[in-house]
């Protein structure tokens, strides 16, 4: 059932874009867009015994460029693609991201390699820097590796829901209605074989019935935002499932699930987030939860924020706890530019003992 109901909207949908129409332009416009994410941090951390010390100064950075190309035909379609390629501190940039998509007042469909409706309707809390401490983690000072974090935990103090990450898959994003939009998203395919993430590939379908490897996934997300006199609100939930091709012993379909709140007054926002997760990977009795509160306040140029992280069994892994206290300030010198300076206490509770650190971060992000 629900893969007929998923296949009618990608099918409808796509019908819809065949139809005969010209570009109002003549044809596609190209855009590039991107951010750099660059910081220097002192970084005071645990180091486990036979482990090299962390380095106290670095440097910490996050680099994409994007590719997209639109335009709208004269019967109100929006046709475009989009592309993003990240910097992976090698020899040069992977592709993260590749899809094309759909929209008009009917709403918009997503086909390709791209986040699911779980992630793009999420609610985030306030926070002291999104880099840090968002919705989405792209800078840490803290290393886990040489704190002695239990093997399988990624020590990752992010809460997006995105349990297919960019695996190729459709989703539909509706309309705003009066502040109400909900979304669905289908991946047929998370895993090739058991651990291995799909990339790009053109000639032969994926394989199935692989012993633990990551099938079909669901997604449904819903999210509500609008202004009451002086008070603003977000609220959102969203639910993934994610099928074990072939199950054993030691796997179970993935369940993931989170809630969120935002409201803000005048120049305050305050907001929280709950969010849980089972069989993390498909791994049998892999459980996880969490949740961050966040406020931040905003005069002329300045944001100041702060937020609270509490997870258990982190990633998973069993006995693996963490917590965060974050508070920073965001100064935003131009359009699209920011400096950003904060400072982070991370601490993971664990059977072989606790680690804990403490990071200040200044930087800047510059889009383009």
């Amino acid at each position: 059932m629900k893969n007929i109901l998923m296949m009618t909207v990608a099918v409808g949908a796509l019908a819809f874009a065949a139809a005969p129409a010209m570009a109002q332009d003549g044809g596609v416009d190209l855009s590039i867009a991107g951010h750099m994410k660059g910081y220097v941090t002192w970084n005071d951390q645990d180091e486990a015994a036979g482990q090299p010390d962390a380095r106290s100064v670095d440097i910490l950075r996050e680099t994409e460029i994007h590719f997209t190309g639109e335009t709208t035909l004269d019967n109100g379609l929006t046709v475009g693609f989009h592309t993003e390629l990240e910097d992976d501190l090698g020899d040069g940039f992977a592709t993260e991201e590749s899809y094309a998509y759909f929209a008009g007042n009917w709403g918009r469909v997503n086909f390709g390699a791209e986040d699911g409706a779980g992630y793009l309707l999420q609610v985030a809390a306030p926070s002291a820097d999104s880099n840090v401490d968002g919705i989405r983690q792209y800078i840490s000072a803290f290393n886990t590796t040489v704190a002695g974090v239990a093997a399988g935990a990624t020590g990752a103090l992010d809460y997006d829901m995105a349990p297919t990450a960019a695996a190729d898959k459709i989703t539909y994003i509706s309309p705003n209605f009066n502040g109400f939009q909900a979304g669905v998203s289908y991946t047929p395919d998370v895993e090739d074989v058991a651990g291995t993430a799909l990339g790009s590939r053109s000639l032969g379908v994926s394989t199935d019935d692989v012993n633990d490897a990551l099938g079909q996934a669901y997604e449904a997300a819903v999210r509500y935002e609008g202004n009451f006199d002086a008070f603003r609100l977000a609220v959102g939930a969203g639910y993934a499932q994610v099928e074990v091709e072939q199950e054993t012993a030691a796997s179970d379909d993935v369940q993931t699930w989170n809630v969120g709140a935002n409201v803000g007054f005048g120049a305050f926002n305050v907001g929280a987030v709950y969010f849980d997760g089972e069989n993390t990977a498909g791994t049998k009795d892999a459980d996880t939860d969490g949740f961050v509160v966040g406020v931040d306040y905003t005069t002329g140029p300045f944001v100041i924020g702060a937020s609270y992280y509490n997870a258990d069994d982190i990633d998973g892994v069993a006995n693996v706890d963490a917590e965060r206290y974050s508070g920073g300030v965001t100064y935003n010198y131009g359009p699209g530019m920011s400096f950003r300076g904060s400072v982070h206490h991370v601490q993971y509770d664990q059977v072989g003992g606790d680690v804990d650190g403490t990071s200040l971060l200044l930087g800047t992000q510059i889009n383009f």
